[in-house]
């Protein structure tokens, strides 16, 4: 591309680039007509976008990372997503997603304050004013990360927005429980595993929403959304993993059997609240369905 057209382009930076919501964010802003700088701990392959290599728990390589590219806008979506291992090294969680977030925001109110920024929360978030609906460090780490951004948009006036998605699904490689049924399956399909799927509660319900989705609202966010708001993002549906299971199967020639382990623990979920989102003009266009099918191609394409 045109040095000089690259030069007109709006400047992104994006951490958490080989991800799997990184990846669709890379392709969705290319194509949205940014200059996107991706961000990752270790190479990471996509022509259309310039890469960096950034230890963002590092306070000094995150100052020299934030002086080189000069972003007008960043998406902040690297971090430590897994609730077990966050039991494991808390410190590590802390520090990748609390830490991380608070030495990009301060390198940019040093350099360019001005900039755009979308931090990505968790649903998993939990109220700081009631210490007892703390469940677990990764809870704290995102609560932590979320208090910071705010802080630092209140102390600064920086241009600091937080976005809470739910659950993330769709084609790409990732550990959420829809990848994983996925995954089981298409080895099924291959017999090279039991045609058996375990669950732990049937009935337990989720909203999932398709990455695709929650990609274009990070772009609605980071050009119309107001600074220091929290925005949900989600599909306003939940579905009982039965269901979830039900329509993994509608998509499969594979008859297999489901078992269910009956000593799980109740789950809590937190209000969703889409108006503020939905005011700015999106709404999620793709459904469960499709969402599904796209998940069982890709990993039977990437076997």
């Amino acid at each position: 591309m045109d040095g000089k057209v690259m030069s007109q382009m709006p400047k992104l930076l994006i951490t958490g680039a080989s991800g799997f919501t990184g990846q669709h964010a890379c392709n969705h802003f290319v194509n949205a007509g940014f200059a996107v700088t991706a961000v990752t701990k270790k190479n990471f392959v996509n022509d259309q976008v310039q890469t960096e290599l950034c230890d963002l728990t590092n306070k000094e390589s995150v100052g020299k990372l934030i002086k080189k590219v000069k972003p007008e806008y960043l998406l902040h979506l690297a971090g430590q997503s897994h609730v077990g291992q966050s039991w494991i090294d808390p410190v590590s969680s802390l520090e990748a997603n609390a830490m991380s977030t608070l030495y990009l925001i301060e390198a940019l109110r040093q350099e360019n304050p001005a900039c755009k920024v979308v931090i990505v929360g968790s649903a998993l978030q939990f109220d700081p004013k009631n210490i007892t609906t703390l469940t677990h460090p990764y809870s704290l780490s995102k609560t932590v990360q979320v208090l910071i951004a705010q802080s630092w948009g209140e102390l600064y006036g920086m241009h600091i927005i937080i976005a809470k998605p739910t659950n993330l699904i769709g084609p790409g490689l990732s550990n959420g429980v829809c990848s994983i049924f996925a995954k089981k399956i298409v080895d099924m399909e291959e017999n090279n595993a039991e045609k058996l799927l375990e669950v732990n509660n049937l009935q337990a319900k989720r909203d999932f929403v398709d990455v695709r989705d929650v990609v274009n609202s990070y772009e609605i966010l980071l050009t119309q959304g107001k600074s220091g708001e929290i925005y949900d993002i989600a599909s306003g549906k939940n579905h009982s993993l039965e269901n979830i299971i039900n329509h993994f199967k509608s998509f499969t020639n594979v008859e297999f059997i489901t078992k269910t382990n009956n000593n799980f623990a109740s789950e809590v979920h937190n209000e969703i609240n889409l108006d503020k989102i939905k005011k700015l003009g999106w709404e999620p266009i793709i459904n469960i369905e499709k969402s599904i099918l796209d998940i069982l191609n890709f990993y039977r394409m990437n076997k």
